[in-house]
């Protein structure tokens, strides 16, 4: 598939998320409004993202200590830093207002379920992703790598393409 018809489908369906998500939030939170009324409403809405910004600041520094302890180390942090991205959209996700955001934002705080969001993640892209001349693809130097496991530098080594003759 042509690069330009992925990205056409990457626009048209980013359209329609920024449409339908607002359009569902809003009647979301009319009907739980008709429930409890509006104050209720709008009080629980402060209330899970005020929880939400508490659960993403404890996650968030858990996973930035993580990333000193894999770098201390000598290791690749890559699971880490995929963590880290999840956890910067929770964060985003709680800061929309809405039930529904917050609750996929809720979901990806949890670190049971953002594991498994993470490990379709690393599954899905993982053979597109280039570190520093190092690619998790396979027939790279070294053969494929899984992320987060340590790379021994001693022993790496990386076919050079000499083009200054």
């Amino acid at each position: 598939m042509p690069a330009s018809r992925r990205v056409g489908g990457v626009l048209a369906v980013l359209i329609l998320l920024l449409i339908s998500v607002p359009l569902l939030e809003l009647f979301v939170i009319v009907q739980v409004a008709g429930g409890l009324g509006a104050g209720q409403t709008i009080l629980l809405l402060v209330v899970v993202s005020i929880v939400g910004a508490w659960m993403v600041r404890r996650s968030g520094l858990g996973v930035l200590n993580q990333i000193r302890t894999r770098v201390a180390q000598g290791e690749i942090p890559g699971n880490e830093l995929v963590d880290g991205l999840l956890i910067l959209l929770a964060g985003a996700f709680m800061l929309t207002p809405g039930f529904l955001t917050d609750a996929a934002g809720l979901i990806m705080l949890f670190p049971p379920t953002r594991k498994v969001v993470l490990s379709v993640l690393v599954r899905r892209y993982a053979k597109r992703v280039d570190i520093a001349g190092w690619s998790g693809a396979q027939g790279s130097p070294g053969g494929p790598r899984r992320f987060g496991s340590p790379l021994d530098a001693e022993s790496y080594t990386k076919d050079t393409d000499d083009r200054s003759n």
